[in-house]
């Protein structure tokens, strides 16, 4: 009977069989793939279509499930990270990866059938709108937290329900994890065993530094802080991934922005004196200064105070407004994305006068050289310009959270969101 009672009081949240069933992945895996391979199929070729698949057939139909598990995994590795309103992205995701299995199949010349795959596309967005609904009822996630220490200063999230504990109990409901201040002093016998009760009931304990991060997309700079393979040094692996990416997306994009770029040039010479590019030595990948590439955007008789300030900085020209605001001023910095020093995502570089001002005042401010430099970065999409050292600080914060997350999702979300700026304005400098 106080095994029974002992259980009942620290259960976890979604622990029972059906609800682990039905709101897991292996269910989403499963039933998702049958409605949108299997309906489309089942549509044009009835019943038995999989007794007989001809290459045709065969093509399609892996094709839809390569492109359904891709989008699957990759939606649920971006809803992770803070900020990722994952609504927002369903229909890029699952655009992209359609897009992907088509070029495959155009370029490697083998048959498919357009209406099973239209119809899987369609069928995809409609299955994960409906996931997303579903979880945002019942998967937002409700953690418990211990009334100690810095876990007191913790605020709820529309993503995050937090409801603080009134003594060493769960009080018989049932939470995701409980969050605490395991650091500090205050934390007695009492709520010490009431953790470990609940790890051994399969209940999540969560320092507050976790939650925070997670909260927030930064990492505090008081200290470095090692990543998920314990490690102060991003992946390796991965660096050299993303350096293939980008030297390949650079020299295919290269040409098709060719003509947008000779228009950006002419308009800027037309509307003010001075050269269309401008080139400023910047601090970069492992410390080593680099020429940067930007279109002009300022008049270059008017000096200012080394860093833009706003978008009513008198400097800024008329059409330097224009292409801040579409981001065409970036459009240069292909050609450091193929010389290898810059890469698409990762932390904006800064001036050298910059880097060296920051380096006498923010802590651990050269750490974020540890990865290249970025067009686009996690702190612009985030937090968007910064310059005064408590703005810096700010957005070494997320640098910091983006070198400790370094990978291939992260740099998906920051993607899309860097599109969102561009199509809406929203956030742009």
């Amino acid at each position: 009977m106080n095994e029974m009672t002992e259980r009942m009081r620290y259960e976890r949240r979604h622990s029972r069989w059906y609800e682990a069933l039905l709101l897991g992945w292996p269910f989403q895996l499963i039933v998702g793939a049958l409605v949108v391979v299997g309906l489309p199929a089942w549509e044009r070729w009835h019943w038995g279509f999989w007794e007989f698949l001809p290459p045709v057939r065969s093509n399609t139909l892996l094709a839809c499930g390569l492109a359904f598990v891709g989008i699957l995994f990759t939606l649920r590795r971006m809803h992770r990270f803070p900020g990722a309103r994952i609504s927002a992205f369903i229909a890029p995701t699952v655009s992209v990866a359609y897009l992907l299995v088509v070029a495959v199949l155009f370029f490697t010349r083998e048959e498919y059938t357009r209406q099973v795959l239209f119809g899987s596309f369609l069928m995809s967005l409609g299955w994960f709108y409906l996931a997303f609904f579903l979880g945002r009822r019942y998967r937002r996630m409700k953690l418990a937290v211990v009334p100690l220490g810095r876990a007191t200063s913790l605020k709820p999230t529309p993503d995050i329900e937090l409801r603080c504990l009134e003594g060493p109990d769960l009080a018989k409901v049932r939470y995701d994890g409980v969050v605490a201040d395991l650091h500090t002093d205050e934390l007695g016998p009492e709520w010490e065993r009431f953790l470990a009760r609940c790890t051994l009931h399969h209940i999540p304990v969560y320092h507050i530094r976790q939650i925070q991060e997670s909260l927030t997309g930064r990492v505090r700079i008081e200290h470095l802080t090692e990543n998920e393979y314990g490690s102060l040094m991003p992946s390796l692996f991965y660096q050299g991934f993303k350096r293939s990416i980008d030297l390949v997306a650079a020299l295919l994009l290269l040409p098709l922005l060719a003509p947008v770029m000779l228009a950006t040039a002419i308009a800027i010479r037309l509307d003010s004196p001075g050269p269309a590019l401008f080139i400023q030595q910047r601090m970069g990948f492992r410390g080593v200064p680099f020429k940067v590439y930007k279109f002009r955007s300022m008049y270059v008789d008017q000096k200012g105070r080394g860093f833009t300030e706003g978008e009513d900085d008198p400097r800024i020209t008329r059409v330097g407004r224009f292409i801040r605001k579409c981001r065409l001023d970036e459009l240069p910095q292909l050609f450091n994305v193929i010389k290898g020093e810059m890469s698409f995502i990762g932390p904006r570089p800064e001036s050298m006068e910059l880097s060296e001002w920051y380096e006498r005042d923010v802590p651990f401010f050269s750490y974020r050289h540890v990865v290249r430099p970025g067009i686009s970065g996690w702190a612009q999409v985030e937090q968007g310009y910064a310059a005064e050292v408590d703005g810096m600080t700010t957005k070494l914060q997320y640098d910091f959270y983006y070198i400790k997350h370094f990978s291939l999702w992260l740099d998906i979300l920051i993607a899309f969101k860097t599109l969102k700026t561009i199509v809406t304005g929203d956030g742009a400098r």
